[in-house]
C-alpha cells in the first residue's frame, strides 16, 4: 500500500505541476491569439484522452479480466457503461459554464462565471487522477510488474503532458473574462487538485477493489471519452479554421499512443 500510495502521489504530483505549468500561460500569451490557442490545446487534450482510454485503461481491463477466467469484454463493456454514467451524472448535477458559452449547465447556482468555468474543466480531472491511481495501484500488486510500472509511468507522462494545455484552456478564458493574470493562474493550477486527490483515492481503496479492477479501468475510460465526446471534441472545433483543432487531437492521439507502447 505505501509503495502505490507514493507511487500514485508522484504521478498524480507531475500531472498537477504540468496543469500548473500550463495555467502559467497567461503570463506570456495574455488574450492574444488565445480562441485559436484553446482550439489547439482542447483537440491535444481529446487526442491524449482517447489513446489513454483505448491502450492504457480498455486494452489492460480485457486482459487482467481474461486472465482471471472472465470474458474479457463484459467488464470493459460494463465498467465503460458505468464509467460514462458517472460523468453524466455529474455534469447533470455540478453547476459549471464551458468556455465560449452564456448559459450554465447543472443545477441552478448563484456561483460566478469564472467559478463555472472553472469547475467546468475540473470535470475533466476527476477520471484522469483516477486512471493514473488505478495503474499505479495494479502495478504495485502484481510486484512493481515493468510492463504495468511502464504502463502506468506512459499514462501520467501522456496526462500530464496534455494538462499544460488543459491548464492553458483554464487559465486563459478566465483572463479573457477580466480576471487578473496572477488569480487566473491560481484558478487554473487549482484546477488540476482533483488528479492527485482521486489519484490518492482510488489506491487507498485499491485493496477493496481489486476483484473489480477491469471493471474500474473501464469505468475510468468511458469517463474520459465522454469527456472527449461532450465537450473537448466540440469545443475544439468552434468558430473558423477548426482544422487547428483537428490537427491537435490527431496530435494527442500520436503522442500518447508512441509513449504507451515505447514505455508499457
Amino acid at each position: 500500500m505505501g509503495q502505490a500510495l507514493l507511487w500514485a502521489a508522484a504521478g498524480t504530483g507531475f500531472t498537477f505541476l504540468m496543469t500548473t505549468l500550463g495555467a502559467a500561460s497567461v503570463f506570456v500569451f495574455r488574450k492574444r491569439g488565445g480562441a485559436l490557442m484553446q482550439r489547439v490545446f482542447l483537440g491535444f487534450a481529446a487526442g491524449v484522452m482517447v489513446a489513454a482510454s483505448v491502450w492504457s485503461l480498455l486494452i489492460p481491463a480485457i486482459e487482467r479480466a481474461e486472465e482471471a477466467g472472465q470474458v474479457g469484454w463484459i467488464p470493459a463493456a460494463g465498467g465503460f457503461v458505468l464509467g460514462v454514467a458517472f460523468l453524466m451524472a455529474l455534469h447533470q448535477l455540478l453547476p459549471h459554464l464551458h468556455p465560449g458559452e452564456s448559459k450554465p449547465e447543472g443545477l441552478p447556482s448563484n456561483w460566478k462565471r469564472p467559478t463555472l468555468l472553472f469547475t467546468a474543466v475540473t470535470l475533466h480531472n476527476i477520471p484522469e487522477g483516477m486512471s493514473v491511481g488505478l495503474l499505479f495501484a495494479m502495478s504495485a500488486q502484481s510486484g512493481g510488474d515493468p510492463a504495468l510500472m511502464g504502463m502506468a509511468t506512459a499514462l501520467a507522462l501522456g496526462i500530464g503532458i496534455q494538462n499544460v494545455p488543459e491548464g492553458a484552456a483554464v487559465a486563459l478564458p478566465l483572463l479573457q473574462e477580466g480576471m487578473s493574470a496572477p488569480k487566473a493562474f491560481g484558478l487554473g493550477a487549482l484546477s488540476g487538485l482533483a488528479e492527485p486527490v482521486f489519484g490518492i483515492l482510488v489506491v487507498l481503496f485499491a485493496g477493496v477493489v481489486s476483484p473489480y479492477m477491469p471493471w474500474m479501468l473501464a469505468f475510468s475510460a468511458g469517463a474520459m471519452m465522454y469527456v472527449v465526446v461532450e465537450e473537448l471534441i466540440p469545443e475544439a472545433h468552434l468558430g473558423e479554421h477548426s482544422n487547428a483543432g483537428t490537427l491537435g487531437v490527431m496530435a494527442g492521439f500520436l503522442v500518447m499512443m508512441i509513449l504507451d507502447v515505447a514505455l508499457g
